[in-house]
């Protein structure tokens, strides 16, 4: 790659700032703006660096990727920890283009591949399933509370809505992973392992669509599940998880529960941790981190757990 552009997304506009000359530029982010930068860009292969906006990336994205462009797409707080660092005192969409650009070249950022459009409907889906999930809680806390009979029943009314669209959900997404070739394998090889169920695979695909391209501790560090060592000087502090993707562990946590009690293989690292005194929730985090770099090793190898298992 001969340069690195930083671009500013917003809903109507994209502030572009290319590297090599420093050059400004503003489009519409629509049709007529993204084949102007498009144009703009060249011909010639460039690193373009922006933060996940939603839905207002997405147009961009297609467009570059099918130009054949390299593109990086950064989570915000890491760009906004970057500018700090960097000594990016305001925040401008224009001063925001120029880190985002210096940003990639500093870091030397790689470019991921851009999902398909049935990844963001499955994406959109599952984000969805998650909001409906959070209402039946909800519901589910107030019928416990609720005594009169107008609310009893509107709450149960709207509780069996909501269960009503988490299962037309599941079904429509069983449907997008049945069409698409790839998806499907992948959905059949973690669905083979013990405690990992159709709702977790789902949410597997989407958190870390890289399963299978990463080693071990990379696909543990990405998830947030490898422990941080915290030394300085005689002092050691004890090692914990952060960062990565939450919504993975999240998605891990009940299928790590069901695997120890039905994965032979991970219930006795369970057994052994708790057995040398260690805490059942540093136990269920290790079962956590075993069960992905188990499925990474799985879809990377082409393989199913009955496979593998002794």
């Amino acid at each position: 790659m001969h340069d690195t552009i930083g671009v500013d997304i917003s809903k109507d506009t994209l502030d572009i700032h290319r590297l090599s000359d420093g050059k400004h530029i503003r489009f519409g982010n629509d049709k007529a703006g993204l084949a102007a930068l498009r144009r703009w860009i060249g011909k010639t292969r460039v690193r373009v660096v922006y933060e996940s906006t939603g839905r207002y990336h997405r147009d961009m994205e297609g467009v570059l990727d099918t130009a054949g462009h390299a593109l990086v797409k950064v989570n915000p707080g890491r760009a906004r920890r970057f500018a700090q660092a960097a000594g990016y005192g305001a925040k401008t969409d224009r001063v925001d283009a120029a880190m985002l650009a210096r940003m990639g070249a500093v870091l030397d950022l790689d470019a991921k591949p851009v999902r398909t459009q049935s990844m963001h409907e499955i994406r959109e889906l599952h984000i969805a399933r998650i909001g409906l999930v959070k209402d039946r809680t909800a519901c589910r806390n107030r019928l416990h509370g609720a005594r009169n009979k107008v609310v009893l029943a509107q709450l149960r009314a709207r509780l069996k809505q909501v269960e009503s669209q988490i299962e037309q959900i599941d079904t429509e997404l069983q449907r997008l992973v049945a069409n698409d070739p790839g998806l499907a394998h992948r959905f059949g090889v973690l669905m083979s392992v013990p405690g990992i169920g159709p709702v977790a695979a789902v949410a597997m695909i989407v958190e870390m669509p890289e399963l299978g391209t990463l080693d071990g501790k990379e696909a543990a560090s990405l998830a947030g599940l490898a422990p941080i060592t915290r030394e300085s000087g005689v002092w050691k502090g004890r090692s914990r998880i952060g960062g990565g993707r939450r919504g993975l562990r999240k998605a891990l946590y009940m299928p790590a529960l069901v695997a120890i009690r039905h994965n032979q293989q991970l219930g006795q690292i369970y057994q052994r941790l708790c057995s040398a005194g260690k805490p059942a929730k540093l136990a269920i985090t290790a079962v956590m981190r075993k069960l992905l770099i188990l499925a990474n090793a799985l879809i990377r190898d082409d393989r199913k757990w009955a496979d593998t298992a002794p």
